[in-house]
């Protein structure tokens, strides 16, 4: 059986560089993930900032383009609205001023309009039988969790189903 104990504390600036690029080699992180990834492994602080410069001055870690990559591979590949995504990259330290250039530079080659009709298509392949008020908001909560705006969804819901789509409180509001 494995143990998951404690990562064994690192002294030197190579061992916590190694450190640094075999996570970035699995994913790419925000300069606060890595900082608190690193923060772990080490407790001298001059070390710590000394191994963020560096990866920041060779170009590893960058907050915009790691924004710019999210945001496109949330609304790609997971089909998220751009609340969800900006909750997200909050959540990962990132500013609001890059979240918000991230956002509209995706925003200018995706339609979220598509995005909500595909995902309401799917989920009312998957039920049998008439469409109930219940599957509906079944539907439209998935999509605000899925952080997309609320008018938008009504609007596709309305259009895509016979059914009126019931109030319910946006809770991105």
């Amino acid at each position: 059986m494995f143990s998951r104990s404690r990562p064994r504390k690192l002294d030197t600036e190579q061992e916590l560089y190694d450190v640094a690029l075999r996570a970035l080699t699995r994913r790419a992180h925000s300069v606060q993930e890595m900082k608190q990834k690193l923060a772990r492994r080490t407790d001298n602080e001059l070390l710590l900032r000394v191994v963020m410069a560096r990866l920041k001055e060779n170009g590893q870690l960058d907050d915009e383009r790691y924004a710019k990559q999210f945001t496109r591979n949330r609304t790609e590949s997971h089909k998220q609205g751009k609340f969800r995504i900006a909750r997200d990259l909050r959540f990962r330290g990132v500013s609001d001023k890059l979240i918000t250039s991230a956002l509209e530079e995706s925003a200018e080659h995706t339609d979220a309009a598509a995005m909500v009709r595909q995902r309401i298509e799917r989920k009312l392949k998957s039920f049998r039988g008439d469409i109930s008020p219940n599957k509906i908001a079944s539907i439209y909560g998935s999509l605000l969790r899925a952080g997309f705006p609320s008018d938008l969804i009504r609007k596709e819901l309305k259009a895509l189903t016979s059914e009126p789509v019931p109030e319910v409180e946006d809770p991105s509001e």
